[in-house]
């Protein structure tokens, strides 16, 4: 838990000065990953009441970091997408978020690193990774958490 700790307090002082939120951090996370994203899906993912992604959008909008557009397939859909601005910030929220991790797990040694991100992986695989959402998108999949990255040397 310190440890999980540690890197949320990292990530939370790393966020204050480019006026952005965790919770707005992760939710356009997963709009430059998945998008374009219909509203729903993204209360889906992030498993919050439809209302809740609607203000965090309607912020994460006001700050030119994504834009909602009308699904053609669905006109009742709408679409969320992050904006140029949105990716050159998840471009620098990457960076820093491999730094705080290589920072944190950077006392550990190879043997340790790969053993943490095996246990990781298997914990992927069950389910039960609350940052990748599970089997489907943990490591080997496109994306992976900040501790499997740091695990595996910083490298994403």
């Amino acid at each position: 838990m310190h440890t999980a700790r540690r890197l949320r307090r990292g990530s939370s002082a790393q966020l204050a000065p480019l006026g952005i939120t965790y919770a707005q951090a992760r939710t356009l996370r997963l709009v430059a990953t998945d998008g374009p994203v219909r509203m729903a899906d993204l209360a889906a993912r992030l498993e919050v009441v439809p209302r809740s992604v609607t203000t965090m959008v309607d912020a994460l909008e006001r700050t030119g970091l994504v834009a909602r557009h009308t699904d053609r397939e669905d006109r009742r859909s709408v679409l969320v997408t992050p904006t140029t601005e949105g990716r050159r910030l998840i471009e620098r929220l990457d960076r820093a978020r491999r730094e705080g991790a290589a920072e944190v797990f950077g006392g550990l040694t190879r043997a340790e690193r790969e053993q943490l991100l095996a246990m990781l992986a298997r914990l992927c695989a069950r389910g039960s990774c609350v940052s990748c959402g599970g089997p489907d998108r943990g490591p080997g999949n496109g994306r992976r958490t900040t501790a499997a990255t740091a695990a595996s040397g910083g490298a994403s």
